[in-house]
Formats: structure tokens, C-alpha cells, sequence
């Protein structure tokens, strides 16, 4: 196993954090309605383990350095894993378990249909992120993982309609997507490499 240390400092933060909100709710830090910041919580903190899962294509690029390739599966699953935990909080805090309740909250609220669109999204690439589904699948498997871009859309926009009155967070979250889809464009990506070289950096 290469860059075992980088695997386990990202399994250590994937735990703690969970671990770490937990606590503050059992301690009543989280206010009169901790399931709904336990809730929030874990949706952003998937929505940023994409983010950095989507960054290690171009740190590679502009580095050199393969570890970060090596660590994308995991951060992928660990992305998966908080989303999976958002859903149970929504179940349990939420809806209380009431599932006829469950069709109510979808036609007065669509974003929850949208946030399920990108949860089902998620879960066909968690599924065959394994190396018996590359080899399965062949060229199919690169163009079934660029279903990643489409999670990344549906989850600022399900994000979006949350704090619609309040954009400055969703800005900041939209604006690294952003950046970091422009930095996918053929034409981007070969240059930006070329220019870090000019400047001293590993492309020299």
C-alpha cells in the first residue's frame, strides 16, 4: 500500500469529525435542534470531501506527485460515507421514521428530490469504485465516473435552495466547483502546467 500515512491522516479526519459533532451534541452544544446541525453539518462535509476529491486530478497535474491520485478512491468514499449519514439524520431528526410523511416533504420541498438525485448518483460510483468494476466495464468506467461533475451540479444547487437568503457560503463552495471545472477543460489543463513550469515549479 503506497503513502500509508496519507491514507490514515484522512481516515483519522473522516472519523473525528462525526465523532466530534456527536459529542458536542450529547454535551447540548449544538442548540435546541442538534439533529438539524448534525444534519447540516454532514451535507457540507460531503459536499467538501468532493470538492477535495475533485482537486487531487489537478494537484497532480501541477505537482507531479502521485500520491494524490492514490487517495482520490478514498476521499470519493468518505464524500459517500457523510452523504449516507446526512440521509440517516434526515430519516431519524427529520422525519422521525414517518415514511408516509416522506412523499409530503418531496412535493414541498424539491430539493430534497434533487439532493436524492445526487445521492443515487454517488452510490452507482461508490459501488464501482473497485478495481473488478474497471476491468468490468473497461472505457465505460471513465465515462460512468464523469457522472461526478453532474453529483457536483446537483449538490450546490440542492445547497443552493437551503440558504438561498443567505449566498455568501454557497458562494464560496460554488466558486471552487467552479474553478475547479474550468481547470478540467482541455485547453486549461494543458496549459496550466506549462505555465507553473515557467515559474520554477516541477513542470520545468
Amino acid at each position: 500500500m503506497r503513502y500509508p500515512w496519507l491514507r490514515l491522516a484522512i481516515f483519522i479526519v473522516g472519523c473525528a469529525l462525526p465523532l466530534w459533532w456527536l459529542y458536542e451534541a450529547a454535551m447540548s452544544l449544538l442548540g435546541p435542534d442538534p439533529g438539524k446541525i448534525l444534519m447540516d453539518r454532514l451535507g457540507l462535509g460531503a459536499l467538501t470531501f468532493l470538492l477535495v476529491t475533485l482537486c487531487m486530478t489537478p494537484l497532480q497535474r501541477l505537482t507531479g506527485w502521485s500520491g494524490w491520485i492514490v487517495v482520490r478512491r478514498q476521499l470519493g468514499l468518505w464524500c459517500f460515507a457523510y452523504i449516507v449519514l446526512h440521509i440517516l439524520c434526515y430519516l431519524f431528526f427529520i422525519l422521525g421514521l414517518d415514511w408516509g410523511q416522506l412523499a409530503v416533504e418531496l412535493r414541498k420541498r424539491p430539493y430534497i428530490f434533487v439532493g436524492a438525485l445526487g445521492f443515487l448518483g454517488l452510490l452507482a460510483l461508490a459501488v464501482t469504485s473497485n478495481r473488478y468494476s474497471q476491468r468490468r466495464l473497461g472505457a465505460r468506467w471513465k465515462k460512468l465516473h464523469k457522472l461526478v461533475y453532474v453529483i457536483l451540479g446537483l449538490g450546490l444547487l440542492h445547497f443552493l435552495w437551503i440558504v438561498r437568503s443567505d449566498l455568501r457560503e454557497w458562494a464560496i463552495y460554488a466558486g471552487i466547483g467552479g474553478l475547479l471545472m474550468v481547470l478540467r477543460i482541455p485547453a486549461v489543463a494543458r496549459r496550466v502546467p506549462r505555465l507553473v513550469g515557467r515559474r520554477g515549479g516541477v513542470a520545468s
